[in-house]
């Protein structure tokens, strides 16, 4: 028998009962669908998270300050000495708060940012129009604010916000420029944000010196020396108290993320493979069931010439057929199906060819597996017991 023939027959006896082909290969459409939905999904989160955490720049260092007894932050001045370290291209010592905006009728709730020249390069804003934080502006406490682009429409939906002012909790600070759209990252959004000098902020918000400063280090290859030379001299600040701060690395975060998304992708496809392990029980049950009822049929072959490998042949091809197509429309709802949570969830998907094709080969796989056992019974049965059979 050559293979097209087998396939031909096989198509004829999967037609043949078309609904309890269907019931067979649910399980198998049904796992491939997990498969392919699930990964697509996780992969999808994945580079989500990963292009936020790569848009604040993998040269990125995070100072936070924890403090020990009475000492909890450090100044303006003793954050910017920091940036004297050798591999230092930009430190932005950063204050946050929440405060309402008002601009005439308009007001909105949003996050003040304290900071200086640098925080512009640090977290890679762009300007749109407008100028930036000086530091002239830090040196005289200067009232003067930058708005985030969402901010600015906000509180200016029909004009242009640049020399307009502002009234921050009841003072009053000029706009001097207005951020590009940056959009969305793990900490929320990025243009909803108003930036004002950090000397003024601590006088708005009676709070001296700051908790969190940004490094970013010129080269990818220096970071562990920073690392390194910011954590001697925070410790000399806190006299060694090594609990008193902390130094996030940006890369690190990425390689951890990376770690723990790739555990949770085979964890999903793994969970989804448990369904195909089903649906390949069901097609061993009714590949069974269908050699009991083509006894006859196999006698009758044997009895005009069929040899035994013929007989298991034609059983492993329809076993294969039946998981086969079972992996084609599951591949096809599984795509649909995370299109649609996609955009339910408003969540990326990242379809991988290499995962439709081990998803579909692997059905195909369960089908042997599973398809073996039926078509070896039906090739042991012997031609006068077959003929026999009622």
């Amino acid at each position: 028998m050559n293979i097209a023939q087998g396939v031909k027959m096989a198509l004829k006896s999967i037609l043949g009962n078309k609904l309890r082909s269907l019931l067979t290969m649910l399980g198998i459409i049904i796992g491939v669908t997990a498969v392919i939905a699930l990964v697509a999904l996780g992969q999808g989160a994945t580079k989500s998270v990963t292009e936020q955490v790569q848009s604040l720049g993998t040269n990125l260092l995070t100072v936070n300050i924890l403090g020990r007894g009475s000492t909890s932050t450090l100044t303006e001045k003793e954050a910017t000495d920091l940036g004297s370290i050798e591999g230092v291209q930009y430190l932005a010592p950063a204050t946050n708060s929440n405060a309402t905006v008002k601009a005439g009728t308009e007001s909105v709730s949003v996050g003040i940012v304290g900071s200086n020249s640098d925080y512009l390069n640090v977290r890679e804003y762009e300007l749109a129009s407008g100028r930036f934080l000086s530091q002239i502006d830090l040196d005289f406490y200067q009232k003067i604010a930058v708005l985030g682009s969402e901010t600015a429409t906000d509180l200016f939906p029909l004009g242009n916000p640049i020399g307009q002012y502002v009234q921050i909790n009841g003072s009053r600070y000029k706009v001097v420029g207005v951020l590009a759209s940056k959009g969305s990252s793990t900490t929320g959004s990025n243009d909803e944000v108003v930036m004002i000098p950090l000397t003024s902020a601590e006088r708005l918000f009676k709070s001296k010196g700051v908790r969190t400063i940004y490094v970013q280090v010129a080269e990818k290859d220096q970071i562990d020396a920073v690392v390194a030379s910011l954590e001697s001299a925070l410790s000399k600040k806190f006299r060694g108290n090594t609990n008193s701060y902390r130094v996030f690395n940006q890369s690190d975060i990425l390689s951890t993320l990376d770690s723990v998304t790739g555990t949770l992708s085979v964890a999903l496809g793994g969970i989804a493979g448990i369904s195909l392990l089903v649906g390949g029980i069901g097609i061993m049950n009714i590949m069974l069931v269908s050699v009991t009822e083509r006894t006859r049929e196999i006698g009758i072959r044997k009895a005009i010439g069929a040899r035994r490998k013929d007989i298991l042949i034609q059983f492993l091809i329809e076993s294969m057929v039946l998981s086969g197509l079972g992996g084609v429309l599951g591949i096809g709802i599984g795509i649909g199906a995370a299109r649609l949570a996609s955009k339910m969830l408003k969540m990326q998907v990242v379809f991988s060819l290499d995962i439709v094709l081990i998803a579909f080969l692997f059905s195909v796989l369960i089908g042997v597996i599973f398809g073996m056992f039926p078509a070896n019974k039906a090739a042991k049965l012997k031609p006068i017991d077959a003929l026999r059979f009622e």
